[in-house]
């Protein structure tokens, strides 16, 4: 196999030699960045391309031009992000090959709850107000702690402009879903407030007939996002933000059942701000809660089953930047994490109370040399405490040249679920035990005359389960070639170690399983990025997008090297043995992921289209061989391509109107992918007040 650093000396050459030599053009850092100011990456304003980490920023007008309405129509987008469904039709994000639950989902600087089984649905929040979408690669918990194990998506929304303006759009698209927008907001001297309602609806579809089931059933959403602010003097400000979201769910499910989920989240954050000469203070109180409850009734009316899920956290913070000089810039900050969650099949109500405290170092040299070293400590009374270090840096070969390289470590504790859960299966007879409870729970199912063998000594349950932690290594080089050509490229690699899974702990008499949580696998992921934007004229301007990616279980990669892992063709066919070329590597993860975008904006005449394609090769979703691997015998989601096209028409100063098509090609997959319910077409208009 090719050694990483070969491939990152490969793309240095191919853009030197044979693209050419650097161009007498020289990239104008002030006027051309003014609007590609970052904050998640460092907690501080930096313009992105002088940034020496993996980020990215998704702007407003790349959001309206593909009429996206949710988080996750944007994310399907963007290279090296895959969109990936739970088992309650939830989108999640996938980084760098780790999984959605590894992802760490903010809006403006704080953090989302309320995730099923690790993945926080991307379909919760609407794009109507968004401003700029931040995406930092690779592990960022020197700066976020928990859950920033694979990278950070942040979604900063709309502030409010001088004077009183108002705007408003309405999308209706097939199976009869419509997105609305209402945005007022006013600023005046001293004060402004901003206020935006969405209401999001479908009918949903079914893919699969008779089974019972839809794919996705109808629902619909609300969201009220209020934000209010106030400067006192020159150097004090104080800010309000407040968010409430609602949906509703008509669920059907086999045998005639039927019944609702509802699910509501709020969250709000108090801001004061101190700006004094060279020291700026920001003391913040953020309250977040996530509800939901879901039921189902058979057809007499008669309740067949019930569950709620209710969760807290509440986290006061504060953070001081002192700008030492030009050169030197220090970060510091402290606050403290408590969480709480009640839900059906806990034995108690678990809390949690972590202090945590971080800094961060920014150095210049001088003008080719940025450096940055940072580091954060977690104090946790469950397990082991975290530090989190990170340092990365970049070298301006000249203006429009750079290489960059960051390293960072993240973690995520064990979640209350993979602790405390306490769940039997009424129809199928398992049972899935929270590893804090493992000895109260089995010993009570043991006494009720429930298990005919035990497995796993409860004993082995009495060091704390430790948390998942990962070590990345992103390598950058970035070229602007001539004003019409720019070049991206990134090699990234990730170390997880302790990543938690499940096992059978012990048999049941009605023959079937008690599994709880254990740490158990090393993962590794890396590859390579490369993107390349062109702009051909005044009208046309493209981009190409690649990654390479490389996921494995390294305890599973090593039972294949050893010849431990057999295959059979047909479940009655003899067994062979598999080698080390036969592993594919982890679920759900494409070698091969690419994308082209196609715009064309005439500005004369107030129009412009654009035509996207996403490519991802095949990729495993389940062992179908049943040697608890994914291997090149098993069975695979098909490689394929979509596209998506968009036509936008300003009318006047106040209206547009909008069409498109996703899903051009009406690819199908119904029982693998259900995020791809053939053709959609749309219609959307946007009227503005001024």
């Amino acid at each position: 196999m090719i050694k990483k650093s070969t491939i990152y000396f490969i793309l240095i050459l191919f853009s030197k030699f044979v693209l050419g030599q650097p161009s007498n053009f020289k990239i104008d850092s002030t006027n051309n960045n003014l609007d590609e100011v970052i904050i998640t990456a460092t907690k501080t304003e930096r313009v992105l391309s002088s940034l020496p980490l993996n980020a990215s920023i998704i702007k407003k007008d790349e959001i309206e031009k593909i009429n996206a309405t949710r988080l996750s129509d944007v994310i399907n987008e963007e290279l090296g992000l895959i969109t990936v469904s739970d088992f309650g039709g939830g989108e999640g994000i996938q980084m760098q090959g780790l999984d959605s639950e590894y992802t760490l989902i903010l809006i403006d600087n704080q953090p989302l709850i309320g995730r099923t089984a690790g993945t926080l649905d991307l379909n919760r929040i609407s794009v109507g107000n968004i401003k700029q979408i931040e995406i930092v690669r690779g592990p960022s918990s020197s700066l976020y702690g928990n859950n920033a194990f694979a990278g950070v998506v942040n979604i900063i929304t709309e502030k409010p402009k001088t004077g009183l303006k108002g705007n408003f759009s309405s999308s209706y698209e097939t199976h009869n879903s419509s997105d609305n927008n209402v945005l007022f907001s006013y600023k005046k001297n001293n004060f402004y407030s901003s206020v935006f309602f969405n209401n999001y609806s479908s009918d949903g579809y079914d893919l699969i007939e008779g089974d019972g089931l839809n794919t996705v059933n109808k629902f619909k959403t609300n969201t009220i996002q209020i934000k209010l602010g106030q400067n006192l003097g020159e150097s004090l400000k104080i800010k309000i933000n407040a968010r409430y979201y609602t949906q509703l769910i008509d669920n059907i499910a086999p045998n005639s059942l039927s019944g609702e989920t509802f699910t509501s989240e709020d969250n709000i954050n108090f801001i004061i701000s101190h700006q004094a000469d060279k020291i700026r203070t920001d003391f913040e109180v953020y309250f977040t809660s996530y509800f939901g409850d879901e039921f189902l009734d058979d057809e007499q009316g008669n309740r067949f089953s019930e569950s709620f899920y209710d969760q807290i956290f509440l986290k006061p913070e504060i953070k001081t930047v002192y700008k030492i000089s030009n050169k030197k810039e220090f970060v510091f900050g402290l606050g403290n994490e408590y969480e709480t969650l009640n839900r059906t099949y806990f034995e108690i109500e678990p809390k949690q109370n972590s202090p945590f405290i971080y800094f961060q170092y920014d150095y210049n040299p001088n003008e080719k040399v940025n450096l940055i070293l940072g580091g954060r400590f977690d104090k946790y009374k469950e397990y082991k405490s975290q530090v989190s270090p990170k340092f990365s840096g970049i070298y301006k070969i000249q203006n429009n040249e750079s290489i960059k390289i960051s390293t960072g470590y993240g973690y995520k504790t064990p979640d209350f679920r993979q602790l405390y859960f306490n769940f039997s299966n009424s129809t199928v007879g398992y049972t899935v035990i929270g590893y804090n409870v493992v000895d109260d729970v089995l010993n009570q199912l043991i006494s009720e005359g429930q298990i005919a063998n035990i497995i796993v000594p409860i004993d082995e349950f009495e060091d704390p389960l430790s948390p998942e932690s990962s070590f990345g290594v992103n390598i950058g080089y970035d070229r602007d070639l001539d004003e019409k050509i720019s070049l991206y490229t990134n090699l990234f690699s990730n170390s997880a170690k302790n990543l938690i899974d499940y096992r059978v702990i012990a048999n049941k008499t009605n023959g079937q399983n008690v599994f709880s949580y254990y740490n158990v696998n090393n993962v590794s992921t890396f590859g390579f990025d490369i993107n390349t934007k062109y702009k051909a004229d005044n009208y046309f301007s493209f981009s190409v997008g690649y990654q390479l990616l490389y996921a494995y279980d390294l305890d599973a990669r090593k039972a294949f090297e050893n010849g431990e892992v057999y295959a059979r063709l047909t479940p009655t066919s003899p067994a062979f043995r598999l080698n080390k070329k036969d592993y594919f590597g982890l679920y759900n993860r494409s070698r091969h992921m690419g994308i082209i975008k196609i715009n064309y904006n005439n500005l004369d005449k107030n129009f412009s289209t654009n035509l996207r394609f996403k490519y991802r090769s095949k990729y495993g979703l389940y062992d179908s061989n049943s040697n608890n691997y994914l291997d090149k015998y098993d069975k695979f989601v098909n490689g394929h391509l979509t596209g998506n096209v968009n036509i936008n028409k300003i009318i006047n100063s106040k209206l547009t109107l909008s069409a498109g098509i996703e899903n051009i090609f009406n690819y199908l997959d119904s029982e693998n992918i259900s995020n791809l319910s053939g053709r959609i077409y749309f219609c959307r208009v946007g009227y503005n007040i001024n």
